[in-house]
């Protein structure tokens, strides 16, 4: 991604920039998802080979969900979904961490 902007600098777009960049080094998509019909569905839909899909909502450093956000996330975690938020570089490195950890999971089963 380049030289990477201190925190106060770095706006939800920078954020998901970053988040789309990490999940392609994985292999995986990350889908701008959208929703005619519903408001407040998370920014990103995360398809990795495996089958592994996580819904990501991205905020700046600093910023929450709004409540309408939350229900959104909550609803698909009500699903059995990977849902969640992050609004800092640190967080999307711990979320990719996770999601490598998931991938192998899935290749040991997958080979076993």
């Amino acid at each position: 991604m380049g030289k990477r902007l201190p925190e106060s600098e770095q706006n939800e777009k920078y954020i998901e920039k970053y988040l789309c960049d990490r999940v392609k080094e994985l292999g995986g998509i990350p889908y701008k998802f959208t929703s005619p019909q519903r408001r407040s569905v998370p920014d990103r839909m995360l398809i990795f080979p495996g089958p592994l899909t996580v819904f990501v909502e991205c905020k700046r450093p600093g910023k929450k969900p709004t409540p309408m956000q939350d229900r959104e996330l909550n609803l698909l975690r009500d699903m059995n979904f990977w849902a969640e938020w992050v609004d800092t570089i640190g967080g999307i490195d711990d979320l990719i961490a996770r999601v490598k950890m998931e991938l192998e999971d899935i290749q040991l089963t997958y080979s076993l």
